[in-house]
């Protein structure tokens, strides 16, 4: 699996930021998208994203689509207080 970890702060509510990335899940069926995780911080500021999909290229066909970039620049880049840390790669799972 490959994909990306996004470590930003909160502008406003989190829940907004749940909300909108919950209609994105819902309405936009990307290939290969397999799950995001979020962790918000006990400091109440630090949102911790994990995006997982099944193929380095289907991430990469997402990233390098225009229309997500226009939802991420008009929805989800508003709710956050500056520009986040972004860092892709690949998911290793393990067991306990």
């Amino acid at each position: 699996m490959y994909g990306t970890v996004m470590i930003g702060k909160f502008k406003g509510d989190p829940a907004e930021m749940f909300t909108a990335s919950e209609k994105w899940n819902a309405e936009r069926h990307v290939d290969g998208y397999v799950r995001t995780d979020a962790l918000t911080g006990d400091d109440g500021e630090t949102v911790v994203v994990a995006v997982q999909f099944a193929s380095k290229e289907q991430y990469m066909a997402l990233a390098d689509d225009p229309e997500q970039d226009k939802w991420y620049q008009t929805v989800m880049a508003p709710m956050l207080d500056g520009e986040p840390t972004w860092i892709d790669g690949t998911w290793v799972t393990t067991t306990a």
